[in-house]
């Protein structure tokens, strides 16, 4: 007789990626990969992990593409909704509470995304917020996630914070900051499978938005 077989299907998947996001006084530098993967298949090399809400506000989200995809398409449409309401768009503060109550009223079936939300708040300060997948969240001056943020979180750990160093330095400047997502994303492609290919950093300030392309390795 032959055992009998289980059969399982899960409603999840995880394509992994790593994401981060560092707050600087009037900044904030968001930065992630753009690796498409299952398992050991790359399905593609040129997909981006960030959305941009507002003219201050970015968000990204690793996990499964596809929730993550979701989420942010309704994301945008309570924005629209919020804009056309009050006439002007909403602040930092108030989109990490609407993604909170999101992501806790899925909660029961949950969005399978883990999102780090950064803008510029309302005194013009750099915000980064950190989730898990059912909505709780806190402000942070800096923070990662995705299959790589085990290995990013020492660095910004040792670089940023300081933790356990005896001599005193200057905290980093906007584009040390930069450099510094750089050498994170490209350090985990060597050690995490499933981060590599490309990577993209989004600088927030008063100014609004801008973005910068980078390359990572492809193997």
């Amino acid at each position: 007789m032959q055992a009998p077989i289980e059969h399982k299907w899960s409603p999840y998947a995880d394509n992994g990626g790593t994401c981060l996001g560092v707050s600087g006084e009037d900044y904030v530098v968001v930065a992630a990969d753009t690796r498409l993967s299952s398992g050991y298949r790359i399905h593609t090399r040129s997909c981006s992990k960030v959305t941009q809400l507002t003219d201050k506000c970015v968000i990204a989200s690793c996990g499964m593409k596809s929730d993550a995809i979701t989420l942010h398409k309704h994301l945008k449409a309570k924005i629209v909704m919020y804009e056309h309401q009050h006439r002007k768009q909403p602040s930092v503060t108030a989109i990490a509470q609407m993604l909170s109550t999101t992501l806790y009223y899925k909660r029961f079936f949950p969005y399978y995304t883990f999102n780090v939300l950064c803008g510029v708040d309302h005194e013009g300060k750099g915000a980064t917020y950190h989730y898990d997948a059912i909505g709780s969240f806190e402000r942070c001056p800096y923070t990662t996630s995705g299959s790589g943020s085990k290995l990013v979180m020492s660095v910004l750990d040792a670089q940023i914070d300081r933790e356990n160093q005896t001599h005193d330095a200057p905290p980093l400047s906007k584009q040390e900051i930069v450099e510094l997502c750089k050498d994170c994303l490209s350090s985990v492609g060597e050690r995490d499978i499933f981060t590599g290919d490309g990577g993209e950093i989004f600088i927030i300030d008063a100014g609004g938005v801008s973005k910068i392309n980078f390359e990572l390795k492809k193997d």
